[in-house]
């Protein structure tokens, strides 16, 4: 085993790389809230079943998530974006205009890193789930989103160009989705023409169906960047400490111990893991949560019903659930406007149908065996 240190963007990185035949894939989701990091989940456990070794690398609570599902795995921290939300939803355009001189500076030390770390950690492919400077040509790479285009209002069309341009710098885009209808993303997923390797590879759920006895009647599971996943935190804790059921609400916080309360109706924990979030899932009745596309997968792969709150100013979460409203298929409402009585509307809509699907991962990492 060789030990080598670096400094990388004024931070030490100790390195440990060890002699092994397996080829290393570097995988790097996004700190964007937990659903890049989650999404990932079988993504890697499909790679050591390929028999790949992967090597995660993030940063904030997407690298602790996966540092806690994955503890035998080799991790590194990359730059962090430091972004977070507007207080005021109407403010969340403005917000990220503001803020991106520091994505682009996070992102350019990206690029910077992710050549070290190539050469000096032995990579032999690279998977990134939205982090836009986790590229080079040394490599294989692909780029995981289901954000062909990006919604930001009147500005849509610079925002999906953008995004675009940078996607076509990698190998393969892999969209975790249905390519034809019925499908998830809608548009947000879905070009009218193809501009490069786009691989559908269908939705990713960390999640199983399981036929389990009903023990909640509401599921609340809250996620997100800050300050607005504290906000729908006090929202739901309030309104749902007055539903007439048992309530199991998991705040997203990823935290040093996994804590547990009971209060009134309500069982309050403030991170599950992976298999403690299937069976949670699975003895529920409704959910309630944010239209994040990492949980409608998860939702469509386990059939449940579901009432979801938008983070505020989020045009594609705002997208997401207007479509799935349209479709029959779920309410919403603003965040400002939600209630106990909201949740009477569930029954009004089909909810999703068990959407059964299931990845060839031979297949798909075929770009990595080829090299």
């Amino acid at each position: 085993m060789a030990k080598l240190r670096k400094s990388l963007s004024g931070q030490n990185l100790i390195i440990f790389v060890f002699m092994s035949s397996k080829k290393r894939i570097l995988v790097a989701p996004l700190n964007w809230g937990l659903g890049h990091a989650t999404r990932c989940i079988p993504i890697i456990h499909g790679l050591i079943d390929e028999n790949f070794e992967p090597v995660l690398a993030s940063d904030g609570i997407a690298l602790q998530l996966l540092k806690k599902e994955f503890p035998e795995l080799e991790h590194h921290e990359l730059p962090s974006y430091d972004i977070e939300y507007a207080k005021n939803g109407k403010n969340f355009k403005l917000k990220m205009i503001w803020d991106s001189p520091k994505m682009l500076n996070a992102i350019n030390k990206e690029r910077k890193v992710v050549d070290t770390l190539v050469d000096t950690l032995r990579i032999d492919g690279i998977i990134s789930d939205n982090r836009l400077g986790i590229q080079t040509k040394k490599v294989p790479c692909v780029f995981i989103t289901h954000q062909l285009n990006v919604l930001t209002g009147n500005t849509t069309w610079l925002s999906s160009k953008i995004h675009q341009n940078i996607i076509k710098k990698y190998d393969e885009c892999w969209v975790p989705d249905l390519k034809h209808k019925p499908n998830l993303s809608g548009k947000l997923g879905h070009l009218k023409k193809e501009k490069f390797n786009i691989r559908y590879i269908g939705p990713l759920s960390r999640l199983q169906k399981k036929e389990t006895p009903i023990i909640y009647d509401v599921m609340a599971i809250i996620s997100g960047p800050e300050p607005q996943r504290t906000f729908l935190e006090e929202l739901l804790m309030e309104e749902l400490a007055n539903f007439g059921g048992d309530v199991l609400l998991v705040k997203g916080k990823i935290q040093e111990e996994q804590i547990t309360e009971k209060k009134g109706n309500l069982t309050v924990w403030n991170y599950m893991t992976k298999e403690q979030l299937e069976e949670a899932f699975n003895q529920s009745n409704m959910i309630v949560s944010r239209s994040g596309y990492t949980t409608i997968m998860d939702l469509a792969k386990l059939g449940k019903r579901a009432f979801f709150i938008p983070t505020p100013g989020q045009y594609e979460q705002e997208y997401l659930a207007k479509r799935l409203h349209k479709k029959g298929m779920a309410p919403y409402c603003k965040q400002e406007d939600f209630n106990l009585n909201k949740l009477l509307e569930i029954q009004l809509y089909a909810g999703f149908e068990n959407l059964s699907f299931s990845i060839d991962f031979d297949s798909l990492f075929g770009l990595f065996k080829s090299e």
